[in-house]
């Protein structure tokens, strides 16, 4: 595990490579909520689909969830098939994808199990709260400091100076938004639940997004999956249609 922290994220660092593909992950409900108000996680997705998910996250060199994911449903983040796995290693791949996660304040707690299953973990925040957080974690993950704010295209500089070529975001809905009016997006992997759940986090904010309203998202796929349907977009191209 690369476990010594460095102080600042240097974007010169990546010279002439090319930042990351950037895929969005999320599963909704038909109303567009990502989880309800209960104290349980809610499943939305069904088996097959938490599969097609497994794949893709062993199809990525990196998969990052936000700090407020980490806190609320306190997942592993890893792939859970054994042959993926080997598939990853047979191809000279570390077994498991970088784990990457986005945290202002440093409110990480290092038992969260994301931070003891899988393999190398970066933390990426900012100044005020580097000392805090290397400090809290220790070994468990590599600490970056994105400056003074969260500058998300520094971020994914950072992470083309570490070979990860495809980045898969999973969440939460803050980090989802983000990336999206920051214009660093280049797939949208969208399941759609057959379920109303009326309140709760969603998969976007309400925000200015750096589209026209009239500005169509090109549909790559759509298909079901059982019960659930995924959509495929890619929102840097225009539909044909």
């Amino acid at each position: 595990m690369r476990s010594a922290p460095l102080t600042q994220a240097d974007p010169t660092r990546t010279g002439e490579l090319q930042r990351p593909h950037v895929l969005l992950s999320v599963a909704t409900s038909i109303d567009g909520y990502i989880d309800d108000t209960s104290s349980e996680r809610l499943l939305l997705s069904n088996a097959a689909d938490f599969d097609r998910v497994d794949q893709v996250r062993a199809d990525s060199d990196a998969i990052l969830v936000g700090a407020g994911t980490l806190r609320a449903d306190n997942p592993r983040l890893i792939v859970n098939s054994e042959q993926r796995r080997a598939d990853r290693l047979a191809r000279s791949l570390p077994e498991y994808p970088l784990k990457v996660t986005i945290s202002a304040s440093g409110d990480l707690d290092p038992a969260l199990k994301w931070f003891h299953h899988g393999g190398e973990r970066v933390v990426y925040t900012l100044d005020a709260a580097f000392a805090k957080l290397t400090q809290r974690l220790g070994a468990f993950a590599q600490v970056v400091s994105l400056g003074s704010s969260m500058d998300l295209a520094a971020l994914l500089d950072d992470l083309a100076t570490r070979d990860v070529e495809r980045l898969m975001v999973e969440g939460g809905e803050q980090v989802h938004t983000s990336f999206l009016t920051a214009g660093l997006v280049d797939e949208i992997h969208l399941a759609i639940a057959p379920l109303l759940v009326g309140c709760g986090p969603r998969f976007l904010a309400s925000t200015r997004y750096p589209w026209s309203s009239s500005r169509r998202m090109q549909l790559a796929e759509a298909r079901s999956i059982g019960d659930v349907v995924l959509l495929r977009y890619f929102p840097k191209r225009d539909s044909a249609g």
